[in-house]
């Protein structure tokens, strides 16, 4: 992998793909898209349905609450992504509450592993099992809470990636130096002009290397 392309090209598979326009498509990931670093491609799930309702749920086997995402357009929606740009190294990876817990490590591993990356987002009670077994690579939750659904953990896990690009952020030892750079490490309280504000001072040693610098 030494001598790929340093970028990174992110498909997500969403039944709401237009609620994540927005974030894309402002400050540092957006100047990623134009610079050509990153490549971000957005799938409405619902056009792989069969039906005339384009129905992508069904009630669970053995009852309860909910709808679960049903596995023929997951499976017919993952395969045309696939196939877009099946040359690329790929990872599919599906946001679930249920899934190990995503962290800084996890970023590193598939920003230097993989040139493409695929984000199945969850909605409902969850997903059919049989696609994550048979199609996912890996599944992953955000934190110990439940949201509506996987759009934002998938816009989370895609910043934390792209920003690892080399060229997506201005200072490449902005990735370097902050928190969880290394394992139980945050970054440091920061400070800025002006040196008093009302009666709140800046500590002396921040001062110092200021004046050093």
């Amino acid at each position: 992998m030494s001598d790929r392309v340093p970028k990174i090209r992110f498909d997500i598979i969403s039944l709401f793909p237009e609620g994540m326009e927005a974030y894309l498509g402002t400050s540092i990931l957006k100047r990623a898209k134009t610079a050509g670093l990153i490549e971000v491609y957005l799938h409405q799930l619902r056009e792989f349905a069969t039906d005339k309702h384009h129905t992508v749920d069904d009630t669970p086997y053995g009852g309860g609450a909910g709808m679960v995402l049903k596995v023929e357009p997951l499976v017919a929606c993952l395969e045309y992504v696939k196939n877009l740009a099946p040359e690329l190294t790929t990872r599919v990876l599906v946001t679930s509450a249920k899934g190990e817990l995503y962290n800084q490590r996890h970023a590193e591993r598939l920003v230097k592993d993989y040139e493409r990356v695929i984000l199945v987002c969850g909605r409902y009670e969850g997903i059919d099992e049989r696609f994550i077994e048979h199609c996912v690579d890996e599944e992953f939750s955000i934190g110990e809470y439940v949201l509506t659904g996987g759009e934002l953990p998938a816009l989370i896990m895609l910043d934390s990636i792209a920003r690892l690009v080399p060229g997506v952020l201005g200072n490449v030892e902005s990735s370097v130096h902050e928190s969880y750079s290394e394992d139980g490490v945050k970054e440091h309280a920061q400070y800025t002009k002006p040196e008093v504000f009302r009666d709140w001072s800046v500590p002396e040693v921040c001062c110092l290397v200021i004046t050093k610098l």
